[in-house]
């Protein structure tokens, strides 16, 4: 969808700052757009249409309901399909709300500070333009456990990968093995619309098992043709409660002819850990085979210290939230500058995730971190088309 198309709900008390909203729309072509002077106004607006805008941009500081207020409304009453803030107050406050409208279920554009400008309205119109493509794409209307249980059993959901370069020079050295489900109508399913389903049905481990075989397949393959590259794939938690979970793996990593050093196995901060004392034994067992060890979505968990001093991890990945827009936002700078420093104490390797825009990465270069992954990069891609895609791979200019 093109910024053009779509719609969108401004509301702003200042007049002045409203109309300048509204023009700055009416240049990027939006032919859509409504306006409210209040939160209150905008609520029974929006209640009167016959469907909800696909953008809400909003003050936080009005009189009558504040723009926090009408954020909570917009989410009970699944009013707004995304919200864009657009506020004169500090940056701690601005990502506050941004995070309390995330988990109130809220698609957040972005947090965007007066004066706002065409360049700055682009921009946040120009991510949601580019996530409604993907969501269009790979909609995957009705999906029952029985289709699922189906295409996992029949090898239709299968990896994808997205690369991973180093920031010093560019060069491309590893891979992330990224969930996908090829339906039989052509269309590519999503993680978080099937992975739930194996979840409640105590498949994940099954699915980590495929996806680590099918993964390492073509890893010997691109290894056969020159491309040596190092291989990243998400475990399940319960690997943990699996005392037999490192011989297996060390299993079918050797019989794909791929050492084991080469495999980095990625567990969130969540999946850690329900029985300490078993976790680390099977971690333990893992690195003792070969085996990397990351800990993935770093930041986003509440124990993520103890848990780093603890286990033998040999990566640290900082998770797309604080990423993001981070060389803009001091604020997420400075989470992603204090995560760089605690890898660089502890040895480990730093993999930066969510870099889309030339001055994020030049930022991670600036702070010393080792690798970038991300839509700047490149999205992930069928086994196939990776090597193609690689070939095109230039590193960006300053």
């Amino acid at each position: 969808m093109s910024i053009s198309a779509l719609s969108v709900l401004v509301v702003e008390d200042h007049g002045f700052q409203r109309r300048m909203a509204l023009r700055l729309l009416s240049e990027l072509g939006v032919t859509r757009a409504y306006e409210a002077a209040d939160g209150a106004s905008a609520l029974r607006l929006l209640e009167a249409m016959a469907q909800p805008p696909d953008v809400v941009m909003v003050d936080l500081d009005m009189p009558g309901m504040d723009g926090i207020e009408f954020i909570d409304h917009l989410a009970q009453r699944h009013l707004a399909r995304a919200v864009l803030v657009v506020s004169a107050l500090d940056a701690a406050l601005l990502h506050t709300v941004q995070t309390m409208a995330r988990a109130c279920g809220l698609r957040v554009l972005d947090a965007v500070a007066k004066p706002l400008t065409k360049a700055k309205l682009s921009t946040a119109l120009g991510s949601l333009r580019e996530t409604t493509a993907d969501v269009e794409e790979d909609s995957p209307g009705e999906i029952t456990t029985e289709a699922v249980r189906a295409a996992l059993a029949n090898g239709d959901i299968v990896p994808w990968f997205q690369p991973q370069v180093e920031l010093s020079n560019g060069r491309v050295i590893g891979v992330e093995a990224l969930a996908r489900w090829r339906r039989g109508d052509g269309r590519v399913i999503l993680p978080q619309h099937f992975v739930p389903v194996l979840e409640r049905d105590h498949l994940l481990d099954e699915l980590t098992e495929r996806m680590l075989a099918q993964a390492c397949r073509w890893k010997r393959d691109w290894d056969r043709a020159g491309l040596r590259l190092k291989l990243s794939v998400n475990v399940s938690a319960s690997t943990l409660d699996d005392t037999g979970a490192a011989d297996r793996y060390q299993r079918i990593v050797r019989e794909a002819g791929v050492d084991p050093a080469e495999i980095v196995l990625e567990l969130t901060e969540s999946s850690l850990m329900a029985d300490a004392a078993r976790g680390l034994a099977v971690l333990a067992r893992l690195r003792l085979k070969g085996f990397g060890l990351s800990i993935d979505d770093f930041g986003t968990g509440w124990s993520s210290l103890s848990q780093l001093s603890q286990v033998p991890f040999t990566e640290l990945k900082i998770d797309q939230e604080f990423v993001a827009g981070a060389s803009q936002q001091p604020r997420k700078r400075a989470v992603v500058e204090a995560s760089l420093d605690l890898a660089r104490k502890l040895g480990l390797d730093a993999v930066a995730e969510g870099v889309e825009t030339i001055e994020d990465w030049q930022m991670l270069a600036e702070l010393g971190c080792t690798t970038a992954q991300g839509r700047l990069i490149g999205d992930a891609v069928p086994g196939e088309e990776l090597p193609a895609m690689l070939s095109r791979w230039r590193r960006p200019e300053h």
